[in-house]
């Protein structure tokens, strides 16, 4: 604890996340690999920007968590709360885009399943 405000130091806060500094460097990495990869299709490049976009936040992210724990500064942990938020947000948005197409591809299978049978009880 700090001795001047009663208040816990950057350090005894952020100290979880810094331990797990290395997994957010690691999947701030895969997505970014991922998202290199998904951009080799032509299809890919359309929507590779965004894990790659996600990787590097993380990575960002990471970076501040750990300077925020060696420097014990509050303005780093706000920074790196604020790139998780965004990172957060990021893959929020994209799961819902994939269930959101997920449903539509079940849909239209369903769909073109039913047109099928139909066409084979007319033979």
């Amino acid at each position: 604890m700090n001795e001047t405000n009663n208040t816990p130091a950057v350090r005894e806060l952020i100290e979880p996340l810094y331990r797990g500094k290395f997994w957010m460097q690691l999947i701030g990495v895969m997505l970014i690999l991922s998202g290199v990869v998904t951009a080799l299709s032509i299809v890919g490049i359309i929507v590779a920007w965004i894990p790659i976009w996600a990787g590097v936040v993380l990575m960002q992210a990471a970076g501040g968590v750990g300077r925020a724990y060696e420097r014990d500064d509050v303005l780093e942990l706000k920074h790196a709360m604020g790139r998780l938020r965004t990172h957060f947000t990021i893959m929020g948005v994209l799961l819902l885009i994939y269930i959101l197409l997920m449903v539509l591809g079940l849909l239209f299978g369903i769909g073109a399943g039913m047109m099928g049978m139909s066409e084979l009880q007319s033979m």
